[in-house]
């Protein structure tokens, strides 16, 4: 019985909140995406928390709601292809970067100012001219198997430099330049932290380490655990996943101690889209507790950057605390060079590494 009425109490706090955020929400923008009656979600995020989001946003409207998960860096290439036949209405989560370069290239509408923006902690957590808008923010960071060192008599790395050390060669595991946000955000982090000559020096360097370049940013992370990666550059809440969710305790997340960046997981309505009133709608829930707090318990633990939404303990409790990256870094200059820097990094990496990039 008292299992019961458990479940019928969360039930009604779940319907509560719904209807809290449903009322916050013109009528005439649900009647008229509720008219069109379909929605097509491009994902950036885990797969869990996209299935999870887009599954409660066609129970709350009952606007038949499909997905496809795909890396941040192939998504434009796919809209760009396209053109005015795009195949989705809304892109959700993921790294900034990609959707920068995405606005550059036309492909993005900033025509509709989502009401719920008004709950954003900083101007920094949305693009300039409204092409995007953010919903979450993760640390760039390490994550190291404690086992692996300890049995190769290795210290843990705890800056960016210290991955260049010889007697890591082959341990390290990075995402791919031209497929990932998250690789394009560290090819960004290091021209501008050290120049860019410099900055593509040291990127040519790492390769003689690195033993993997995944597809998706989140692949190194889903390899520490097994010792199959040692050392995995990544978002450190990826790490907290594997920790939390998949029993990891080897896992140790190390923030580098010459400074990081952070990635802002964006929501975005692109250009032509078929369902543009459903995508207005889902921009509204996209930004909303309702939606944001599914993702710590669906395994994505970032930091949520609306001041109505309630902060995942995971990522507090491992001290991802988004005021300890390194403040200099230009979202300008990443959205106006990123792709000009991944293009200078690949070439100075040249045709040996191509085959080490996985795009499968």
């Amino acid at each position: 019985m008292k299992k019961l009425l458990a479940i019928l109490l969360a039930a009604m706090m779940l319907l509560a909140c719904c209807s809290a955020f449903a009322e916050e929400i013109d009528e005439d923008l649900i009647a008229a995406a509720q008219e069109e009656g379909e929605l097509v979600v491009y994902g950036s995020c885990e797969e869990d928390y996209l299935a999870a989001a887009t599954r409660h946003f066609e129970e709350l409207y009952g606007i038949k709601t499909q997905y496809q998960r795909l890396s941040t860096g192939e998504v434009a290439p796919k809209i760009e292809e396209e053109g005015e036949n795009v195949s989705a209405d809304v892109w959700f989560g993921g790294t900034n970067n990609p959707y920068d370069e995405a606005a550059a290239k036309g492909l993005l509408d900033n025509s509709y100012v989502p009401a719920n923006a008004a709950h954003l902690t900083s101007d920094m957590y949305k693009n300039p001219d409204g092409y995007w808008y953010g919903i979450y923010t993760g640390i760039l960071g390490f994550m190291v198997n404690k086992d692996e060192l300890d049995r190769l008599g290795l210290e843990a790395p705890k800056t960016w430099d210290d991955l260049l050390k010889e007697e890591y060669k082959g341990l390290i595991w990075l995402s791919n330049y031209n497929t990932a946000g998250t690789a394009k955000l560290v090819v960004n982090t290091m021209l501008q932290m050290k120049g860019k000559d410099e900055g593509v020096k040291y990127l040519v360097d790492l390769d003689k380490n690195i033993q993997v370049y995944t597809k998706s940013g989140s692949g190194p992370s889903k390899n520490v655990g097994t010792g199959e990666c040692v050392i995995g550059i990544g978002f450190l809440h990826d790490g907290i996943y594997q920790i939390v969710d998949n029993g990891y305790e080897n896992i140790e997340l190390i923030i580098p101690a010459d400074g990081t960046t952070c990635e802002i997981g964006p929501v975005a309505i692109f250009n032509h889209a078929k369902h543009p009133n459903a995508a207005k709608l889902f921009m509204e829930y996209a930004l909303s507790p309702e939606c944001v707090e599914l993702a710590a318990q669906n395994g994505s633990y970032q930091f949520l950057v609306l001041d109505n939404a309630t902060q995942p303990q995971q990522a507090i409790d491992f001290g991802l605390d988004p005021s300890l990256v390194w403040d200099g870094y230009d979202f300008a200059d990443a959205a106006a060079n990123t792709a000009a820097n991944v293009e200078l990094v690949m070439n100075a990496l040249g045709d040996a590494a191509d085959d080490r990039f996985q795009t499968e």
